[in-house]
């Protein structure tokens, strides 16, 4: 439908389209002149400018969209409409004139172009079902031949269940997203869901968010989002400290008990002891992380575009460890701020200073190996729980958008993330408690093996489980409060929908 639009010559161009087509240059590749090139190239986007403009007052707005491209056959959601005309209104008036609506097509066509060429593996030219699996196997999504067909046939105009570049483009030209990377693009496992441990593997940046400065504004408001999470769910985060240190067999500390003890001891503002270290920590560690993580990649992988599960594996765990060695002292004061008696530091600094003379530079780092062997099986496991969930709900509801819809990505995200927690979390126990050991008067030096024994002979396997109860009840409203700070932060900076 598009195609025979383009290829239609008109008799009333625009004032300065035929001055212009001479020097236009075409879009993409010369197909012989049909379609996506020649002299006349120009013309034929007026054409299908006048036929979109249902109402004729020189602009496309969605409502002009929706009633012109159904007349073509093409039917598309008023919010990918929106995405549409968000993506090509320069002068931010609500609609597309034709300059504005040429440059979309132009640099959308670009775009489609660079991705057909990454799905030909072949290089022959055309798409068939067994490249569009193996370009998605290669970035973790795994789908049956019988789905890779259905995307082919929803193409595929001649029967042939390939797809060549003009079927390609003709099918995804006014589509706000390409059918095929779509999936790629909303199941990017992302890391705004911020549950105060920043073991995740660091998120991913196209090459034009690279290009264009988008991946630190991306990287502020992920950091928004997560001083804000974690400054709101703070009280349940130093229960479960208190709870992974204090609590015992004989000291029985529940959930009430604990707050309890907590307002009896520093009132109201003690359940936020520890949260300033913890959320200035965000900054430095997400930095550190961002850029060891792209370094490593180029380690790793000749395609730092389409890394594979294993690989991202591997380079961001060792992402998050320099990251964690860099910072780790501040995750020791936080530890020592969240356990302090009223009176004990007037803040960190102090607590730094005091620590410094009393115990040495060896007490910024207790607890440092059980950290480090925690991020393998959190980073692991979060992301094998997240690509299970993921392949799990394309192949069974994906039949006509690759989108799953907020609440889907909510869900998966929080449960792979609670998956990781949960394989970590005593190696995350005896960290803690090696951490607040000087703080105990005079406690014996202990090490990580000995501390394991220890905890299993006196609490059994419970014992390196103290705490779960209030660090899985943060998780959720940590996850849904960093996902509303950061979808708001986003708009505040200027940053596209991903």
């Amino acid at each position: 439908m598009v195609s025979s639009v383009l290829c239609r010559c008109v008799a009333s161009p625009p004032p300065d389209a035929a001055s212009a087509a001479s020097s236009s240059a075409p879009i993409g590749d010369p197909c012989g002149g049909a379609i996506c090139g020649g002299p006349d190239h120009r013309l034929r986007l007026w054409s299908l400018f006048q036929t979109l403009d249902v109402n004729r007052d020189g602009g496309l707005c969605v409502n002009d969209l929706a009633v012109g491209l159904r007349r073509l056959g093409l039917h598309r959601t008023e919010g990918e409409l929106r995405k549409i005309v968000q993506a090509g209104d320069k002068d931010l008036d609500g609609q597309l004139d034709f300059e504005e609506f040429v440059h979309y097509l132009q640099d959308h066509e670009k775009k489609l172009r660079l991705v057909f060429k990454s799905l030909d593996k072949k290089n022959d030219g055309r798409i068939d079902a067994q490249e569009i699996m193996q370009s998605l196997r290669d970035l973790g999504v795994k789908i049956s031949e019988q789905q890779a067909e259905k995307i082919l046939k929803s193409m595929d105009r001649n029967g042939t269940m390939t797809i060549d570049w003009n079927e390609w483009r003709d099918y995804h030209l006014l589509h706000p997203v390409e059918n095929i990377p779509e999936i790629i693009l909303y199941w990017k496992h992302s890391t705004i869901f911020d549950v105060g441990e920043n073991l995740t593997v660091p998120d991913e940046f196209t090459v034009e968010e690279r290009q264009t400065g988008m991946w630190w504004r991306h990287l502020v408001a992920g950091g928004g989002a997560g001083a804000v999470s974690r400054t709101c769910t703070a009280p349940l985060d130093r229960l479960k400290v208190l709870m992974q240190v204090h609590a015992s067999r004989s000291n029985n500390m529940c959930i009430v008990g604990g707050f309890t003890q907590m307002i009896r001891e520093g009132g109201a503002k003690s359940l936020w002891r520890g949260n300033g270290i913890n959320v200035l920590k965000i900054a430095p560690e997400s930095a550190i992380k961002f850029m060891a993580y792209e370094q490593i990649k180029r380690l790793v992988s000749s395609d730092q575009e389409s890394l594979r599960i294993h690989e991202r594996l591997v380079a961001g765990s060792l992402a998050g460890a320099i990251a964690q060695s860099s910072i780790y002292p501040m995750e020791v004061l936080k530890t020592r701020m969240a356990l302090r008696k009223t009176g004990q530091y007037s803040g960190m600094m102090d607590c730094a200073r005091k620590i410094l003379a009393r115990e040495g530079m060896a007490a910024f780092y207790k607890g440092y190996v059980p950290n480090m062997l925690g991020i393998i099986p959190y980073a692991g496991i979060d992301l094998a729980v997240y690509e299970t969930l993921k392949n799990a709900w394309l192949q069974r509801y994906a039949v006509n958008s690759a989108d799953p819809g907020v609440f889907v990505l909510l869900a998966c995200g929080t449960m792979s993330s609670t998956c990781g927690q949960l394989a970590s979390y005593p190696l995350a126990l005896v960290r803690t408690r090696m951490q607040a050991q000087a703080s105990i008067e005079g406690a014996p030096e202990v090490t990580m093996s000995s501390l394991f024994k220890q905890i299993l002979r006196t609490e059994g396997a419970f014992g390196l489980y103290r705490g779960l109860a209030p660090n899985f009840m943060k998780v959720i409203p940590a996850v849904s409060i960093s996902y509303v700070v950061y979808e708001n932060l986003k708009i505040t900076l200027g940053v596209q929908s991903r």
